[in-house]
């Protein structure tokens, strides 16, 4: 969804109108614009060749990506089905309401942030697969506190 729409606006040439017209920030985008820049800038500088994903519908390398920068933020779904609880800490933590998980409830997540308000919560939260701990952060992560909880967890229910 998100990949669209920056498809869309790079089409239009970085437009303002068209911002307005799709109620889309155009600071946002400009801030969007300006950090892809930058990391084209870093790989540039390191001799990383940048490429494209051939299938933009299979999102799971941008997915893996963000999970090997953001290992440390990773939460399983508990036994209730209700709430997360970090994977390390094993802080309890839920999804904003506001998030498009929120009612989706998969088993492994990773957040850029949490929020203390009434409860604590993950904000920007993406569904990761949990083999991809293991392989992006073994030093961090040991197979035995990824796979203890292959027990019994609850159904996720999809609702569309």
């Amino acid at each position: 969804m998100l990949l669209t729409i920056w498809d869309q606006w790079v089409e239009t040439g970085y437009s303002m109108q068209w911002c307005y017209e799709n109620y889309i920030q155009y600071r946002s985008m400009c801030r969007a614009r300006d950090l892809r820049d930058q990391i084209i800038g870093l790989m540039e500088r390191v001799e990383i060749i940048p490429e494209s994903n051939p299938n933009p519908n299979d999102t799971d390398p941008i997915r893996k990506a963000i999970t090997a920068g953001f290992f440390y933020n990773c939460a399983r779904l508990q036994k209730s089905g209700d709430s997360y609880a970090t994977i390390k800490r094993r802080q309890t933590v839920h999804i904003h309401p506001s998030s498009s998980l929120h009612e989706d409830k998969p088993k492994y997540v990773v957040y850029y942030e949490l929020m203390l308000t009434s409860r604590e919560f993950m904000r920007q939260a993406i569904e990761i697969d949990d083999k991809w701990l293991l392989e992006v952060a073994p030093h961090y992560y040991k197979k035995n506190e990824i796979e203890d909880v292959k027990r019994k967890m609850p159904k996720t229910i999809k609702t569309k």
